[in-house]
């Protein structure tokens, strides 16, 4: 079972981590593409503004320039520092606008989960199987030593979301008490969960796996401890967990947690 969940975990925080996850919707892949066009935008910026700063401090110094220039104005020079930062922008604006457009716009959908925020723990529910809904909470060190499971400390849960991969997941998001936030930065979403309101977003996983997340607004005392997990399956496992999970939310985890380390255990059996 130690071995199937390890070769299971697909995407979650790292020690020291200082970039963004790996990508595993389109919607993220596009993000990490973003990033790296606005990073080699910004770092050409930060070198002639250092080399200004620089030429400044040497040339235009009290010992090198005794007499201060008298200068008022130059035309040219407050056009080009008014016009170049607009042309920067709108490079930066129409890329950006289309990522917006592509988070925002939910397509067709192959399932639909509607997502709850409580203080502490989120709901999941499944309109399109027959209501089928259950609730995921962190567990503690103790539940995670009696699960039998390597996952994350303070992001492993009881019941995580699952979904078929390469599926289209329309998530409907909503808060029962205070704001909350859905955030899977894998999967590039993050909305609000607002008291009163419905919420939409969406992801399509292109790889099986767990991918991690947490709440991402502050919620009251116990905000570090909401995590998110979401478990990505083939379809049969799904089709499989969907119909168990109508009688029994924890024995039909139970069941896939045992098919997905199956495999790993026939192949070290093998070696």
């Amino acid at each position: 079972m130690l071995m199937g969940n390890a070769a299971a975990l697909a995407s979650q925080p790292s020690d020291w981590g200082t970039g963004l996850q790996p990508a595993a919707s389109p919607v993220m892949e596009d993000v990490h593409w973003f990033g790296s066009f606005t990073f080699w935008i910004v770092i050409p910026i930060v070198l002639f503004v250092a080399l200004l700063l620089a030429i400044v401090l040497l040339r235009f110094n009290a010992r090198a320039n005794p007499e201060p220039s008298k200068t008022s104005h130059n035309t040219l020079l407050e056009v080009a520092w008014t016009v170049v930062p607009i042309l920067i922008l709108m490079v930066l604006a129409v890329p950006s606008f289309k990522l917006l457009y592509k988070q925002m716009e939910v397509p067709a959908a192959d399932l639909t989960v509607k997502v709850t925020g409580y203080q502490w723990y989120w709901g999941y529910e499944y309109p399109d199987a027959d209501g089928l809904s259950f609730d995921s909470l962190m567990l503690n060190d103790e539940e995670r030593a009696t699960k039998g499971t390597n996952e994350p400390r303070l992001l492993a849960v009881d019941n995580e979301m699952v979904v078929p991969v390469g599926k289209v997941v329309r998530l409907q998001i909503t808060s029962a008490d205070v704001i909350h936030s859905y955030a899977m930065p894998a999967m590039g979403v993050k909305m609000d969960a607002v008291p009163g309101r419905l919420n939409e977003s969406w992801f399509k996983a292109e790889r099986e796996g767990i991918y991690y997340g947490q709440c991402s607004e502050l919620c009251g005392k116990d905000h570090a401890f909401m995590p998110l997990a979401v478990r990505v399956v083939s379809q049969q496992q799904y089709e499989d967990w969907l119909a168990a999970a109508a009688d029994d939310v924890f024995e039909a985890n139970k069941a896939l947690r045992a098919a997905i380390a199956a495999p790993s255990n026939l192949k070290l059996a093998a070696q």
